[in-house]
């Protein structure tokens, strides 16, 4: 095969991901100096007006895109969803009426796990379920869930980058509100956003750039925070500063309100959804059609966002015959399609922008390469 898209790749990376090339091409066309300020976004005081309403854009566009009520806070911080795997704890366990405040995790991946190992240094953070026997090939069933209907949050990721698998649907919480790190499916579909308390996103998956957190915290958890936490841990400060307590990672926010306005131009996320759905379904076809592909995630736990396989036979990995597929598949401008360190084996994440060309593409690849080597 020859190279399929001239000198730019397709990128299967997990993150940082592939950004809409409108979006790239806008940014580029004002990377020297925005329309009329006679500078670049990179130079400009994060104090200006001309700042302030592009802040004032990309938070428009996430609360429009989401249809976000107004007793919802939309934060751009930094640290990435790691250090919101501490923040949110220290910001949600601080107290509650009558008693102490307890929150539940559920494990369906490495992040998660790691999630869970922060809260426990805050607080009363246990295991409500788990799939870690099953090497995380599934979402636990409703009826697996131990939950504790007194809890302050349950905590979910809700799609899981290393091992392919999304929750399709909330598990029953009552009235305990969902916290979840949704760094690799934000903004790829509408939400049911009155069950969630409290979500947080890195950005290098869908929405922008690495170095921008997007946080989404409804109102009323703000009084669940404790007044000793050190300022910029405490979501209330940048609640009150609009997310200008410190100087903000002005670029990203500036490419996530181009996204917003790309994903608005597409029809929103009921059209990006069924986007996401026609680009998962023709390479989940590919690998069921035969026996030399063998996918990680259970059917109806399967990722729309990263789709997890391996190469061989009998439901053996052959792990030297994986290894020619990355280096043959890169050679050809398929990017970014080796496993994560930990689980190994492929995969090809199809991000919102993502582009379906691409993953035509890697389908001929896998046909052709099963022909040569099964």
């Amino acid at each position: 095969m020859t190279r399929v898209f001239n000198s730019r790749v397709f990128n299967f990376s997990a993150g940082p991901a592939t950004l809409p090339v409108a979006v790239l091409e806008e940014a580029r066309e004002h990377l020297l100096e925005l329309p009329g300020v006679g500078m670049s976004i990179m130079e400009m005081s994060h104090r200006s007006p001309t700042f302030e309403a592009i802040l004032a854009e990309a938070e428009a566009g996430v609360r429009d895109l989401l249809g976000l009520p107004s007793n919802y806070h939309i934060l751009f911080l930094q640290g990435g969803a790691s250090l919101q795997f501490s923040m949110v704890p220290l910001n949600l366990l601080g107290g509650a009426p009558g008693g102490e405040a307890r929150a539940d995790y559920v494990l369906t991946d490495q992040w998660s796990q790691k999630a869970l190992k922060e809260a426990r240094k805050v607080g009363a953070a246990r295991e409500a379920g788990s799939t870690a026997d099953e090497k995380f090939r599934r979402i636990p069933r409703p009826d697996e869930l131990d939950l504790d209907m007194g809890a302050s949050y349950l905590h979910l990721t809700t799609n899981n980058t290393l091992f392919g698998t999304q929750w399709k649907s909330l598990p029953p919480s009552g009235d305990v509100p969902i916290v979840a790190d949704a760094s690799s499916e934000m903004l790829s579909h509408p939400i049911e956003v009155e069950r969630f308390g409290l979500i947080y996103a890195g950005a290098q998956k869908n929405l922008g750039p690495a170095g921008v957190t997007l946080v989404i915290v409804r109102d009323d958890l703000l009084r669940q925070t404790p007044p000793d936490l050190p300022t910029m841990l405490d979501y209330k400060t940048h609640v009150k500063t609009k997310s200008l307590y410190n100087t903000p990672n002005t670029w990203g926010i500036y490419i996530i309100a181009l996204v917003c306005r790309w994903l608005r131009g597409l029809g929103g996320l009921d059209a990006m959804r069924k986007i996401n759905e026609e680009k998962a379904a023709l390479l989940y076809a590919a690998i069921d059609a035969t026996d030399f592909y063998q996918g990680h995630a259970e059917a109806d736990s399967r990722s729309l966002m990263n789709v997890t396989f391996r190469l061989g036979t009998s439901g053996a990995p052959h792990e030297a015959l994986e290894k020619r597929f990355v280096q043959e598949a890169t050679a050809v401008g398929l990017d970014g399609l080796k496993g994560h360190r930990d689980v190994g084996g492929l995969r090809a994440s199809l991000y919102n922008a993502f582009p379906r060309a691409g993953v035509i593409a890697l389908v001929d690849f896998m046909r052709d390469f099963e022909r040569r080597c099964g």
